[in-house]
């Protein structure tokens, strides 16, 4: 079904035919629908099939759905152990469809978008979370030097700039008062681990269902969505995946807090730290509960922020972010729980 609410196809069809060797129409369109904040379409022509994503039209934050920085990382990554689509172009003119955007193969295969991959043998779902696991440490091992990104983002401090920059971010859409909530916040600032040496490229969103898997086998074929890439510390990454596992099953929480997962053929989230930890080379990872609940409090911090949207009458589903809301003060107890647990 063709969708042109937020897309003018003659006028990417006309910009293709100019810019993209071997572009030929019809152009056929469909937007995706899901979760992503840049909206993003199929564009299937007879030769060939496409992905648009642009950013949204109208006035944004500055640093927001920055998709020249997806199309940076995405076409630095080509040829690398971490699989991206093939990247075509990034148009910067806002004149042709009313803002940025960029062109990428569409790679067919499989998305799970719950954890507990249901259809699934429990065999292959343990070769799925270990190709997981493999592109994960893939990604925290590119050389971001050789690669061209040692510039994609700041140096140094990831944790501190972080918690500094979530803790402003959470008392400025602040709505009550969660004693949980502030004591995260002063002791994640309180016991930042010192600067390892670590400086990697990490994901900022790396999830079973930002994947496309071959339809086939186990192989992942494409890790998608890469708005808040940035470079930064590895375990952030890590501890991410650990906590959207801790939470409920189903499409609601979408982790599998309460899976059999031995029977189910899913790692343990120690078994999956210590294959992590086998495929970089290194000897385990020291007090993990503080950046679990590093993950937690940001967590709190992006779901406090879309509480205060609906309740200033500005989100898009009031009625969703009203509910998402409610797990603020989950999120802040999760967090603190991890922290004192080490």
């Amino acid at each position: 079904m063709t969708d042109t609410q937020t897309l003018d196809e003659a006028a990417v069809a006309d910009y293709l035919k100019q810019n993209l060797p071997g572009f030929e129409g019809p152009m056929e369109v469909r937007k995706f629908q899901g979760g992503q904040s840049n909206p993003t379409f199929l564009l299937k022509t007879p030769a060939h099939d496409y992905v648009l994503r642009r950013k949204p039209p109208g006035t944004l934050l500055k640093s927001a759905h920055a998709v020249d920085r997806e199309f940076r990382v995405q076409s630095a990554l080509q040829g690398s152990d971490v699989p991206v689509a093939k990247m075509h172009l990034l148009c910067e003119d806002d004149d042709v469809i009313g803002s940025m955007f960029y062109i990428m193969d569409h790679v067919p295969g499989r998305n799970f978008n719950l954890p507990s991959m249901e259809g699934v043998s429990p065999q292959d779902r343990g070769r799925i979370i270990s190709e997981m696991n493999r592109v994960l440490a893939a990604l925290h091992e590119v050389d971001i030097e050789a690669r061209g990104l040692s510039d994609y983002g700041p140096e140094g401090n990831y944790y501190a700039r972080q918690i500094g920059r979530w803790t402003k971010q959470y008392k400025a859409s602040e709505t009550d008062k969660i004693p949980a909530m502030d004591e995260l916040m002063a002791r994640l600032a309180e016991e930042t681990p010192q600067e390892d040496g670590q400086r990697t490229l990490v994901h900022g969103d790396y999830r079973l269902d930002n994947m496309i898997f071959d339809a086939e086998t186990t192989d992942c074929r494409a890790v998608l969505d890469w708005e808040l890439s940035t470079i930064g510390h590895p375990y952030a990454d890590l501890a991410a995946v650990i906590m959207q596992w801790q939470m409920p099953a189903g499409t609601e929480g979408r982790g599998m807090a309460g899976l059999d997962r031995k029977a189910l053929g899913l790692p343990s989230d120690e078994e999956f730290i210590a294959q992590y930890c086998k495929r970089r080379g290194i000897d385990g990872i020291d007090n993990f509960g503080f950046y679990l609940g590093f993950t937690f409090f940001r967590m709190a911090g992006i779901i406090q922020g879309v509480l205060k949207r609906a309740l200033d009458g500005n989100a898009s589903n009031p009625e969703r972010a009203m509910k998402v809301g409610q797990y603020v003060p989950v999120f802040a107890q999760h967090g603190l729980d991890a922290l004192k647990q080490g």
